[in-house]
């Protein structure tokens, strides 16, 4: 028994001395890993020479914690840059015999000519694992014990110092957001790791900024509609739906979408529009009052402060309104003659759900009208069925034909309902005929194409490689849709910070993002796919007008590799790393122009 006080009271005080250095160095706001559910026991670590190890590797690599990294150790990066851009690095540390606290350091970007681009222009983040299952079958409810776990290296931490474990991979990813109005021309910073008790590490960065402006995400073109969840940010945190503290907490995390390009705001009408499919149901935006003489009565007014919300933030092009056939055709509303909270089912096309509808129509249209919003709001709908989507547009085109409709769309509609579909999203892989695009476009409705559970590739799951993020850019310039949609920012499941699986779906399916406004390595790199479309769109324009045909042909043919659905054999890193240099040398061949 005395050995085991003992022992215990070793245990306690290592761990009370590893959290005051942690506090020391600046880690109090970090958060535990899981426990890793099937690590590597046959690595070689007593291999790796004693103190830490670390190297610049590339960003398309998602780590392994307990897999020694199999690379050649190299201590200088180089990247090309627009103005305007940001771009991304990715250093890798590991160690066999010792636990090290570790600090990173980037010093001032300076130029030959003397010109200096502070360093606060730099990040570095620690990549924290979280657990994720597999691909399998794709959609379908599962079981964890079904389906073979692992830990993903994914949520981007945002603390200057981290103590990198004996024996585990500990991945570091470094943004760089080049200024607008930066001088162009060569860099060279230095990335310093310091580690308790040991000499420092220096690993010397060369950006060669490109003499092309990108415009800040809320100017793209790109149409990115990644579907927000606020009801899962008051969870998380606790905080009453609406006050202060969640406002304060929902800001960081929607100015990130927002500054990656974000158009639409994601707004729920009516309670559960689609059903309980999130861990945190979507409540009402709108207050449905039926009184007691038979009338009925609306409040706006978190409908009204949400967009208003997000629109200060930058998102302002088009209000997506969920949904006139929500899954299951149920709706909710208060009753005041009952006292109570009422749930109908009303299939489009019924009496009920005309009675429903015609007054709710009549009076958002007012409001909208008085908002100033009414040309840019959308009835929304998701992967429902024709014979619903008719009897519903029949009712929206006798009372509220302005708004039109925005649908994630798997069954081919827009052949259906052309001039309905406002804004449309096609499963990837459905193709659309391209005249039917060029038609589109041309009355300025916007075509989209979107991914969800059912696709193992491209996709944003907590395992997909992350190249795939950048790839979707690329896609969606080559089969020339508008943009990119995909069903969840930030609906988090129960425990998102240790465990990405959801009761339904390949783990990571439901968000991208996660609590207290932290990236990770899925949103970065479809950040750069976005980021490399808008530099597609920008280049064709130029070559265009500067008459530079040749060079126009080459860059579409490029682009048009792209247009593929299904993955090489040997991935599409290769093709990817070629198109980012295409596009760069054209910008170069253009600067000296």
């Amino acid at each position: 028994m005395k050995i085991i006080k003992f022992v215990l009271f070793c245990f306690v005080f290592v761990f009370f001395v590893s959290c005051q250095k942690e506090k020391k160095f600046g880690m109090p706001n970090t958060f535990d890993e899981p426990i890793d559910p099937s690590p590597i026991k046959d690595e070689n670590w007593d291999a790796v020479p004693n103190g830490l190890q670390a190297s610049v590797t590339s960003t398309n690599i998602r780590f392994v914690k307990s897999v020694i990294p199999k690379l050649e150790q190299k201590t200088t990066w180089t990247g090309d840059a627009w103005k305007g851009e940001r771009i991304s690095s990715q250093l890798v540390l590991w160690s066999n015999d010792s636990i090290n606290l570790v600090t990173t350091e980037i010093s001032d970007f300076k130029s030959d000519t003397g010109q200096t681009l502070p360093s606060s222009i730099a990040k570095a983040r620690f990549v924290k694992y979280v657990i994720t299952d597999e691909f399998a079958g794709g959609c379908g409810y599962r079981k964890p014990e079904d389906f073979a776990s692992s830990l993903a290296a994914d949520a981007l931490d945002d603390v200057s110092s981290y103590a990198v474990k004996e024996r585990e991979t500990r991945p570091l990813w470094i943004t760089i957001d080049v200024p607008s109005d930066a001088e162009s021309g060569t860099y060279k910073s230095t990335v310093t790791i310091n580690i308790e008790g040991q000499k420092s590490k220096t690993f010397e960065f060369t950006l060669n900024v490109i003499d092309m402006i990108l415009p800040p995400g809320v100017e793209w073109d790109f149409h990115l509609d990644l579907w927000q969840n606020p009801y899962a940010v008051a969870r998380f945190h606790n905080v009453e739906p609406w006050s202060k503290e969640h406002w304060d907490l929902l800001k960081p995390l929607m100015k990130r979408l927002a500054d990656a390009g974000q158009k639409v705001i994601t707004v729920s009408l009516n309670k559960r529009p689609w059903g309980g499919q999130t861990f945190d149901q979507f409540e009402a935006m709108v207050d449905w009052r039926k009184k007691a003489n038979g009338t009925w009565e609306y409040d706006f007014s978190i409908f009204d402060n949400w967009v208003d919300f997000m629109m200060d933030l930058g998102v302002k092009k088009q209000i997506s309104c969920y949904s006139m056939v929500p899954w299951g055709n149920e709706f909710y509303y208060f009753d005041e003659a009952k006292n109570k909270e009422i749930k109908i089912k009303a299939a489009p096309g019924t009496k009920e759900y005309e009675e429903l509808w015609v007054p709710f129509l009549t009076e958002f249209k007012k409001h909208l009208v008085d908002k100033g919003w009414n040309n840019i709001t959308r009835i929304s709908m998701d992967e429902r069925g024709p014979e619903e989507m008719k009897a519903m547009l029949t009712l929206l085109d006798q009372h509220a034909p302005e708004f039109g409709v925005s649908f994630a769309d798997n069954h081919k509609s827009y052949k259906l309902y052309p001039d309905e579909l406002k804004d449309m999203s096609v499963a990837f892989g459905h193709p659309v005929d391209h005249e039917d695009l060029l038609k589109r476009r041309a009355n300025d409705f916007i075509s989209t194409h979107y991914v969800c559970c059912s696709d193992g590739f491209p996709n944003t799951f907590t395992f997909s490689p992350p190249v795939e993020g950048v790839f979707i850019g690329w896609y969606t310039m080559a089969a020339d849709f508008d943009g990119f949609l995909r069903w969840a920012y930030n609906s988090w499941v129960e425990n998102p910070l240790q465990d990405s699986r959801f009761r339904a779906w390949p783990a990571g399916d439901t968000y991208i993002v996660y609590p207290d406004n932290r990236s990770s390595i899925r949103f970065e790199s479809l950040h750069d796919g976005i980021e490399d479309a808008e530099k597609i769109r920008i280049l064709r324009k130029v070559l265009k007008d500067k008459n530079m045909l040749d060079d126009l042909d080459y860059l579409n043919m490029v682009v048009a590799q792209f247009n593929i659905t299904t993955s090489p054999e040997d991935g599409v890193e290769a093709m990817i790393e070629n198109g980012k240099n295409v596009l760069n040398s054209l910008a170069e061949k253009l600067e000296k122009h």
